[in-house]
């Protein structure tokens, strides 16, 4: 028998203080420089020889009470058919589950939730939830059981059969975080910022707002600790990236700043493109937005955008750019206040234009981390409510912004209550412009703003064919009101059709 039951290394015992138990020294005697750091007992890594400590539900063996798991334990070897050689997920801690429904867990993980979490990179040697989240959960009992949780709710939401392992897992991911968050030591570590950020976004999947609130809370006080967003993101890119993301689609409004254009400060960055095309913002806008007043720092994103997305440029873009410039612009416009209806500094477009351009990063960059789906139908809902608000025509030359507005509408509102609106819309729109084909639409969106990206034109497209293929809704309205000459020839004209509708070239 062990002369003791104590795990702690000796310095920590002696101090009455936690120890994390790593080898061959603990965080503590690391600080402190101590020259050896003794454990009483070693932590061990089971064999296959070796009696299982959590054995199959059929074993007839106790699970091990919640309570052991607020102390790390000792890791155990996790076997997925690979030759121990190549694999890098060798261990994994204690949890109260059977070892077979972990590791069905772990395998769920590996090979669903992680591309679920981040479909822009699909390389299992590459994506940033297996090389670089997993190594951190097989090594934090907290970070493991919030990732077992994320996985287990997946599989059990599908098997329609309860969600007795989540509830369990959840219990036992609250008690390891609140462990962390009580060490001053591991409070802002990326384990522990990774978990609460996890659990707020559970929370809110479950529709616990205000829990998830608290958490997200307590995220940003953690970041603030690491000395802010742009400062941990240095040291630990995936964490930063995912808590402004997450923080901002739950929250539905940015909870970080963003940096101004010669990136200083410590918040969220642009990307070094956006950086380099600087003297393009001092040129003027295409043709399609003159007599147009936009918000300026709109126009600046537009200008910037428009040629950071442009083909030769676009080439260079990585996935990572792609995200990090979406997170810098979804920031920085969503920031914005909404203009003031009587506003006479810009036009009344400009606000349309600024949910337009969020709906089209959200569009072109995809879901990440945890759905942007209730985001997307908010900010579809205010893009609907300014183009019904919308007192000033679309004048000469702005048939193409109108168009590209109510395509991404189009797009965004697709299997949402105001689908139909903007179908109609766009039918309208589309009907009296001409347009009969995709390839009579696409130039015009190429005009205002536009990318390369197949997934984003497929879906476009998509949405276009059903529009011109449907039968002509003679019902249909645009938003925008007609003034000056146009509303002239629209009062002289005998048709009754011709009364509610627009047509774009009406304004040449």
């Amino acid at each position: 028998m062990r002369p003791t039951l104590r795990r702690s290394c000796n310095a920590c015992a002696r101090s009455k203080l936690s120890c994390d138990l790593r080898k061959p020294k603990c965080s503590r005697c690391i600080k402190r420089r101590i020259g050896s750091c003794v454990y009483a007992n070693e932590p061990l890594t089971l064999s296959s020889t070796e009696p299982n400590a959590i054995e199959d539900s059929n074993s007839g063996s106790a699970l091990p009470p919640a309570s052991e798991l607020l102390q790390p334990s000792p890791p155990r070897p996790l076997r997925l058919g690979f030759s121990q050689a190549l694999d890098p997920f060798d261990s994994y801690p204690r949890t109260r589950l059977p070892r077979a429904r972990v590791q069905h867990l772990i395998q769920h993980f590996l090979s669903n939730i992680a591309f679920q979490y981040y479909p822009l990179d699909l390389g299992k040697s590459s994506n940033p939830f297996v090389v670089s989240w997993w190594p951190l959960a097989l090594n934090d009992p907290a970070l493991f059981h919030v990732s077992l949780q994320t996985a287990s709710l997946d599989a059990e939401l599908k098997a329609q059969n309860g969600f007795k392992d989540s509830e369990m897992l959840m219990a036992d991911s609250i008690a390891l975080v609140r462990q962390r968050v009580e060490d001053p030591l591991l409070a802002c570590g990326d384990e522990t910022i990774d978990s609460v950020v996890t659990l707020a976004a559970i929370e809110f999947g479950k529709g616990n707002t205000a829990v998830g609130s608290m958490h997200i809370e307590g995220v940003k006080k953690m970041v603030q600790m690491r000395g802010g967003i742009h400062n941990l993101k240095l040291t630990s890119p995936l964490t930063a990236r995912m808590v402004a993301r997450v923080s901002l689609v739950l929250m539905q409004t940015p909870q970080f700043s963003v940096q101004n254009d010669h990136r200083c400060g410590d918040a969220i960055a642009p990307i070094q493109q956006w950086t380099e095309v600087d003297n393009v913002s001092h040129q003027e806008l295409p043709e399609c937005f003159v007599g147009l007043d936009l918000e300026p720092v709109l126009s600046d994103v537009v200008l910037r955008l428009r040629n950071i997305l442009n083909t030769s440029r676009q080439s260079d873009l990585s996935t990572t750019d792609l995200h990090d410039l979406a997170n810098f612009i979804l920031h920085r416009l969503c920031s914005l206040e909404p203009l003031n209806h009587q506003s006479f500094q810009v036009s009344p477009l400009s606000e349309c234009l600024r949910y337009a351009v969020v709906l089209y990063m959200l569009i072109i960059h995809g879901p990440t981390y945890f759905t942007h789906a209730h985001l997307q139908l908010n900010l579809v809902s205010k893009l609907r409510a300014r183009l019904e608000d919308t007192p000033d025509p679309v004048s000469v030359g702005h048939a193409s912004i109108a168009l590209w507005v109510v395509s991404v509408g189009l797009v965004a509102s697709a299997d949402t209550p105001d689908g139909l609106w903007f179908h109609g819309q766009a039918q309208a729109l589309g009907g009296y412009s001409d347009l009969h084909t995709w390839t009579d639409i696409l130039p015009h969106l190429e005009q205002v703003l536009w990318s390369g990206n197949h997934a984003a034109e497929a879906m476009f497209r998509q949405r276009w064919e059903a529009v011109l293929n449907a039968n002509p809704s003679h019902g249909c309205q645009l938003t925008f009101a007609a003034s000056g000459v146009c509303r002239r020839q629209m009062e002289e004209s005998e048709s009754p059709y011709t009364k509610t509708c627009i047509r774009p070239s009406d304004y040449v």
